[in-house]
Order: C-alpha cells, then structure tokens, then sequence
C-alpha cells in the first residue's frame, strides 16, 4: 500500500502530466486501470448520481467509503472524491481521511465549494487540511479551489491557494480553468503541481503541460458519457439504428472483477 502511495505522489512531477479517469464504480475503475492508466480517481457525481442521491451535498460518505473498500483491489493508486469531507468537524474530516488511508487509498480531493453554492471560510478549509495531514500525513491531499468553478470571488483565487500550501496540502486543483493565461496564474503561485479539470473547449492535455499543468482531470465526465451511451445503445435497439462499436464483451467485464 505505501508503495502505491509514493508510486501516486511520484505520477505528479513526471514529464507530462497525468491524466487521471475519473471512475464511479469497480467496473469503470477496474477497466479504466486495464487499459494503462497509471492511477484513478472517483467522481463524486458517477457516485452519488448511480446511488440515486446528490452531489455535493455530504451525502454520500457510506458509498464513498463501500467504493474506496472495493478499489483498493486495483494494482494501481487510487485517490478518491471527498466533496468537503463530509463534516465542517476537523477531527471527523481527518478521522474519515484516515480511514481511506488504513484501507490503502493513496490520494483524497477536498474541495471548498459547498452544497448551497457557496465557499467554504479559507481559514476553516485550512484547518481542514491540517487536521487530515496530521492525522494520515501520507496521503496526497489536493487541495480544491472552486472559485472559478463556481464562478465566485475569482479574487481570492490565488489567496485560497496560497493558505491551502501553507496548510499542508500536497497538490492545488482549480476546476474551470480554461483561458492559458489563467492556468499559467496559478501554476506561477504555487510550487505544488497543478490539476485541473479536462475540458472539451479547453486546452488540450499538450497545451495544459506546455503551461506547467502537473495532473488532468476528467472529473465527471466519463460518467457522463456513459449515460450517453447508454442512451444512444438502448435507441438503437429500439429503432434498428447503428449502434456504437467497441463495447466490451460479458466475458471482458466478468474478467475484470476479482476472483
């Protein structure tokens, strides 16, 4: 497990950046490693939308425990989505940090935008990421500003970043970044690697890594595509349209949980 974790620490400061999947269940995860990518994260979203509950709300602390459980069955590190920890309670924060720590999750996404689409106090976002450091001092802490993904005191940005490195987190991510000169920004003011959010209209993954971007996200995104998917797969049969190719087999799936 410690070595998955100091493997996970080591995938932010290669040569390029690492694009890590965002899964929601084993299968996705468990194909998602299959395929070669070297670490995967969970989406908060894939979780809470496929329990038939709400993101970001702190809701979903049981299913992202029974999940982080059944990922630590991969061969490769994972890191998982805590929303904002689900408590405003340093202790409990930390103590369920530790949790996925003992169980060998290598890496947590704390983010400081909350359910009422509001930002979390900086100060108290700190204390948070203190008290998970100090608690599970080997687990990568990324530190979520969601300023811009909120669309909300934009100025506080790099103030927010600033505080969050103080307090010990291991890597800063600002979803809804897309113009250069922004994510250049935030790479200059920081020295821990950067992540952000992978977006269609955006940089690509080449453009993101001549700017200094360490990590790419896909956040929901693949979840999101697989409800296309599914959609478009179930009007085909529906209507005798085309369906897709490339769809894995039963056997290939069967194939990928464990024995």
């Amino acid at each position: 497990m410690a070595a998955k974790t100091t493997l996970f620490r080591a995938l932010h400061h290669r040569d390029r950046p690492l694009v890590l999947p965002n899964a929601w269940d084993y299968a996705s995860a468990a194909l998602l490693a299959a395929e070669g990518f070297p670490a995967v994260g969970t989406t908060s979203l894939g979780v809470a939308a496929a329990a038939g509950l709400p993101d970001g709300t702190g809701v979903t602390r049981a299913k992202t425990l029974l999940l982080a459980t059944r990922l630590t069955q991969l061969t490769v590190p994972v890191t998982v989505d805590i929303e904002g920890g689900f408590s405003d309670d340093p202790a409990a924060v930390a103590e369920f940090a530790w949790q996925l720590a003992e169980l060998g999750i290598a890496g947590v996404n704390l983010e400081d935008g909350r359910s009422d689409a509001a930002l979390a106090d900086p100060g108290h976002q700190a204390e948070l990421i203190r008290a998970i450091k100090g608690r599970a001092p080997e687990l990568f802490v990324n530190a979520r500003v969601d300023t811009h993904w909120l669309g909300l005191d934009h100025d506080s940005t790099l103030t927010r970043v600033a505080r969050y490195e103080k307090s010990g987190a291991d890597g800063i991510f600002v979803p809804g970044l897309a113009e250069p000169e922004q994510i250049r920004t935030v790479v200059g003011a920081t020295g821990l690697p950067v992540n952000v959010l992978y977006l269609s209209t955006g940089p690509s993954v080449a453009e993101l890594a001549a700017l200094g971007v360490r990590r790419v996200s896909t956040g929901s995104l693949l979840y999101r595509a697989a409800l296309a998917a599914t959609l478009d797969t179930a009007r085909g049969v529906r209507d005798g349209t085309a369906i897709a190719g490339g769809i894995p087999t039963y056997q290939e799936v069967q194939a990928q949980t464990p024995s």
